[in-house]
């Protein structure tokens, strides 16, 4: 795998990532946080789009040989999930949040077969818990779950634990602890921010702000 460091640095370089330990974001959940991750945004830059793929393709490769299909997590791990497929020639399927409420009424879009070893396409980590339901929903059809790659995570302890309880093979092509240590160097962050931007990972759902 490419080191972490390098990955993190195209993510920067394409602001897919903003720090704002001053000014923290509002989450979807409420969390307020110092980091904002939006991946969809490398795709609108063809030289790093084409890296991360292939970053994601060579880990799918090398991590799980036997893979035989690829699901990519609605919405944004579609896109990553389809090029991945592309590259490896899998076939490829994606899961909703929950089954659509009209026509067929599916929650996995897609030809599959019971018993394929699949492997879980993620953009982003950050608890687990929509990821882990994702892997839920495939047992559920009697798919073979291999693992699961994603582009970034937060790497909370509470996902961590998470994985190793599900028993789930989880690979992180970058991560949080490694890209503020990178925005250090960098001199994107102060030691002071760098502080409070690792504080804020040890209990984000407790963290008020600066």
């Amino acid at each position: 795998m490419t080191d972490a460091k390098i990955v993190a640095e195209k993510l920067l370089q394409v602001n897919a990532v903003k720090l704002s330990p001053q000014k923290p974001f509002t989450w979807a959940s409420g969390w307020k946080s110092p980091i904002y991750c939006d991946n969809r945004r490398i795709l609108s830059f063809p030289f790093i789009r084409d890296f991360i793929k292939s970053e994601l393709s060579n880990t799918v490769y090398e991590k799980f040989p036997e893979a035989e299909l690829l699901a990519g997590v609605a919405t944004a791990g579609i896109a990553w999930g389809a090029l991945v497929a592309d590259q490896l020639k899998l076939p490829f399927i994606y899961v909703r949040p929950k089954p659509k409420e009209h026509g067929m009424g599916n929650q996995i879009e897609g030809y599959f077969e019971k018993g394929q070893k699949v492997v879980v396409i993620e953009d982003l980590v950050s608890t687990a818990k929509s990821s882990l339901q994702v892997v839920d929903v495939l047992k559920e059809q009697e798919l073979a779950i291999q693992g699961m790659v994603s582009i970034f995570t937060y790497a909370f302890d509470i996902a961590n634990d998470a994985f190793k309880q599900s028993g789930l093979l989880y690979y992180s092509l970058t991560d949080y602890p490694n890209l503020v240590s990178l925005a250090l160097e960098k001199k994107m962050i102060s030691g002071e921010e760098q502080e409070i931007l690792l504080k804020w990972r040890q209990e984000p759902s407790k963290w008020t702000g600066v």
